[in-house]
């Protein structure tokens, strides 16, 4: 399959073909950035960058997507929570086909529990949610859990509302890999203590951009199976052709398969996962 990187009209642009696992068709993968890059750094570019000209997805959105289908092929008939989507790419699809789905935002300006008159979100605070017990069957969040001040009530929230044999399936970028996951910022009696200079990611409720609370790495594995009591795999797959290569594109996957949960809580930073045995999918080229 042809890449190509090149200047048209005033942008640096690289596009290759592929197939899009949300759009299930060939498609153009298109990345642009107002100045050249070295190829080195193509996989931090294409993260917020790598689009499907189709469906507007970006990697770690398809890299969702493709861990749903693997695990729960029959999506379509399940119940869902997805916490703060963007209406594309996986969660247009969600939305669009799944009749048991339901999208939340957390917006202050809602009563907890009641549904915007317009754009017919519910409003709720993944970290004390008004759903009752055993309410979904799969719950998604995509890039949401480095903004959280209190990371161990949602996870044990989304955990609360899932049925057994359901799943959180989570996309989150862990940036800080095999080093320990660090705070960034904390709330200290409704005031919001910054440990490390403020760093704002995207935000479709508000321009102002949402607080980077915690720089994660691969101890979020044994946090999350801590907190929650579900049992964690982490899925790596790297293959440009379909569109999944980029930096931070791992899909956590929390299964809801036991009630025990260990009795030594976890430090950060002292993970008992051997990063080498994590699921991993690599190939240059899709198959047929």
């Amino acid at each position: 399959m042809h890449e190509q990187a090149s200047f048209i009209n005033g942008k640096f642009i690289f596009s290759v073909g592929g197939v899009c696992c949300i759009c299930r068709t060939a498609v153009e993968f298109r990345a642009e950035r107002d100045d050249e890059i070295s190829p080195k750094w193509y996989k931090h570019w294409f993260r917020g960058s790598l689009k499907c000209r189709q469906c507007g997805s970006l990697p770690r959105e398809r890299a969702l997507f493709n861990a749903v289908e693997l695990f729960y092929p029959n999506w379509k008939d399940l119940r869902i929570h997805e916490s703060s989507p963007v209406y594309r790419g996986a969660s247009r699809r969600f939305q669009d086909e799944c009749p048991g789905y339901v999208k939340s935002q957390f917006d202050p300006a809602l009563p907890q529990g009641s549904i915007h008159p317009v754009k017919k979100y519910r409003s709720e605070d993944l970290e004390h949610q008004t759903f009752t017990d055993s309410s979904f069957d799969l719950v998604i969040t995509q890039d949401v859990f480095e903004h959280l001040f209190a990371p161990e009530l949602a996870i044990a929230e989304i955990a609360r509302t899932l049925e057994s044999g359901g799943a959180h399936i989570m996309t989150v970028p862990l940036v800080n890999g095999v080093e320990p996951s660090a705070r960034r910022a904390r709330l200290e009696n409704g005031v919001v203590e910054y440990l490390q200079p403020a760093q704002y990611h995207g935000n479709p409720m508000s321009h102002d951009g949402s607080l980077v609370t915690m720089d994660w790495g691969y101890d979020i594995i044994d946090f999350l199976s801590y907190h929650s009591g579900t049992s964690v795999s982490l899925i790596q797959v790297e293959n440009l052709y379909v569109g999944l290569y980029a930096v931070y594109n791992d899909v956590l996957v929390c299964r809801k398969l036991r009630s025990v949960r260990s009795s030594e809580e976890p430090s950060l930073g002292q993970s008992s996962v051997d990063t080498a045995s994590l699921l991993r999918a690599v190939s240059e080229e899709p198959t047929a």
